[in-house]
């Protein structure tokens, strides 16, 4: 059904019958989801079904990690130390595994990406700002410890 008149006049969009979705206010909502989320393989959601098993080892290993530094308190700090990064390492690695840990290894690759998009300030742009900042800082608390200190005299005053 196209956008018309009730008198039988042309489409009312411009774009009608071109196959193009209306960008009306009103069907802001009808958009279809299945655009917006893919469909996920099943060899993946089956694999899903073990990324609670998956993080209850990360639990356990970083559990381990904890209780065991206690345990062994009279050891060694640099053995502690390594134990606990060689527990993170295995324990990043299995979470890594997981949907949610692809999906955070992908947000940060993307992140990577868009960091290096970004156009740094030169040093004479940082200096310049920064002494634009403390300078404004200074001013504004300048203007408040004056307002303050009237604001208190005036009270002062009143309240005798």
């Amino acid at each position: 059904m196209q956008a018309s008149s009730s008198i039988g006049r042309a489409a009312v969009s411009k774009t009608a019958g071109w196959g193009f979705d209306s960008l009306l206010a009103c069907h802001f909502f009808n958009i279809r989801i299945h655009k917006l989320i893919p469909m996920e393989s099943k060899a993946v959601q089956s694999n899903s079904r073990f990324d609670v098993v998956k993080w209850l080892v990360v639990f356990v290993l970083i559990a381990v990690g904890v209780v065991g530094n206690q345990y062994f308190s009279a050891e060694s700090l640099l053995y502690r130390v390594l134990a606990l990064v060689v527990l993170a390492i295995v324990a990043a690695l299995v979470a890594l595994q997981t949907m949610r840990g692809r999906r955070f290894a992908t947000l940060l690759k993307e992140a990577r990406v868009e960091i290096r998009k970004v156009v740094w300030p030169t040093r004479p742009e940082l200096v310049q700002t920064t002494i634009i900042v403390v300078v404004f800082v200074l001013v504004v608390s300048l203007l408040l410890w004056g307002m303050d200190s009237i604001i208190s005299w005036l009270v002062a005053g009143f309240i005798g």
